[in-house]
């Protein structure tokens, strides 16, 4: 409500321990009443999308009620266990060939690494933060260009915490791709460190059986004219979100986040993804692409760029885009972006939810190929869009043939 009286603007806000907040704005001042008197939070600020409340500590999160921002669209009755309950962060098999320039081992909570690529925002995050035992650090030196598939398996089905470093040093050149199966009830944070001048493309795929529940959060630290490339692969699993955030945060870095993912009937895959041009001359993209087909298939795609005060020169673009195969899905579309410099080279936002392009089919079936093979080569080209610039022959060949799998209805 307005008081024109007072020149002053009553806002209700929540604050970020869920406490019930109001903002008062009047000529010059800002400040945030509590109502909650018990809350350890006295002020509330006006938050961009890069000053939400962050802790290494579940217990500074409140209980998940499924009405928040950032859950709202989650089922969160089918993740319950990664949110609240007790996690095993013990170490885990994986399988990685030995490669020059590459160095995989466990390490400790003390590594000094940890905490750089980024903290939690949430309370799933923070469960796994403060559960893991032993994060696995994947260390990537060479200058040379260097592919390495790191293949996870074996998470078993009790409610588990990971997490995954990856360092890659100034320079380098690497390929790495964290391979998951199997069965899971995970919940993971992964930090990403690119050094200055490294090249670097890290794939995670979610093939995992079809009753896996996996939360993950990735967080990236892009360096000086350094180059990331980030690709989400969903395919399997119950519930899977994965929610990346990279942070350009050195001049002349730039940053490509791509996704490609498959829904298929009761399945739900989410992904809430955050770029952040910190330091001036970066450059973004971020292209997202799904097919959903099968009664309940839902997707969730959110997709924030926020190019900040100092983040001159920059260069950023956003989209996400929706194939709807059958009747009885749904698929979530939301692009935000937040501009505060006025100082840019370009910056935009697109998304689209659609089924078949009636003319695409009917050029398709007008020389002489039937509608079935028709829709499926029009469902493969709109996917192998994003797949084919991984950079991995093999790997964009495995998932080609896991997409054909998805197109059939058949075991991949």
């Amino acid at each position: 409500m307005t008081d024109s009286t007072e020149n002053t603007e009553i806002t209700s806000l929540a604050t970020p321990s869920g406490d019930t907040a109001v903002e008062v704005t009047g000529t010059g001042t800002r400040a945030a009443i509590i109502s909650d008197a018990t809350t350890r939070h006295a002020a509330v600020p006006v938050q961009t999308r890069n000053a939400r409340f962050t802790s290494t500590e579940v217990a500074d999160f409140p209980a998940v009620t499924g009405r928040e921002g950032n859950w709202k669209l989650t089922p969160v009755d089918r993740i319950r266990e990664l949110l609240d309950g007790a996690l095993d962060g013990t170490a885990y098999p994986v399988v990685a060939e030995p490669s020059p320039g590459v160095d995989v081992r466990w390490v400790d909570r003390t590594d000094a690494r940890i905490g750089l690529g980024g903290i939690p925002e949430d309370r799933a995050s923070a469960n796994a933060w403060s559960g893991f035992g032993a994060a696995l650090a994947i260390t990537l030196s060479g200058e040379e260009h260097t592919e390495l598939t790191v293949a996870r398996s074996e998470f078993g089905s009790a409610p588990r915490a990971a997490h995954t470093i990856v360092e890659a040093k100034p320079f380098s050149d690497s390929l790495v791709v964290l391979d998951n199966s199997g069965p899971a009830l995970l919940v993971e944070n992964v930090e990403i460190l690119v050094g200055d001048g490294a090249k670097l493309t890290l794939v995670t795929v979610q093939d995992f059986d079809g009753d896996a529940r996996y939360l993950a959060n990735h967080f990236a630290r892009v360096g000086r004219d350094a180059t990331f490339k980030h690709v989400v692969v969903s395919l399997g699993g119950s519930v899977v979100r994965v929610n990346p955030s990279a942070t350009l945060a050195e001049p002349g870095a730039d940053g490509e986040l791509l996704g490609v993912y498959f829904a298929d009937a009761g399945q739900h895959l989410e992904q809430q993804v955050f770029l952040f041009h910190q330091a001036a001359n970066t450059r973004g993209r971020v292209n997202y692409k799904g097919a959903l087909q099968g009664q309940g298939a839902r997707s969730v795609w959110i997709g924030d760029v926020l190019i900040g005060p100092d983040a001159s020169a920059t260069d950023s673009y956003e989209q996400n885009r929706n194939l709807v195969l059958t009747d009885g899905t749904r698929a979530d579309s939301i692009p935000n972006l937040e501009i505060e410099t006025g100082d840019i080279l370009g910056a935009g936002h697109a998304s689209a939810t659609g089924r078949f392009d009636d003319e695409q089919l009917f050029y398709l079936q007008s020389r002489g190929i039937p509608e079935a093979e028709a829709r499926r080569l029009v469902v493969r080209g709109f996917l192998l869009d994003v797949i084919q610039r991984i950079g991995s022959a093999d790997l964009e060949a495995r998932l080609g043939a896991a997409i054909e799998a998805e197109l059939a209805g058949g075991p991949r």
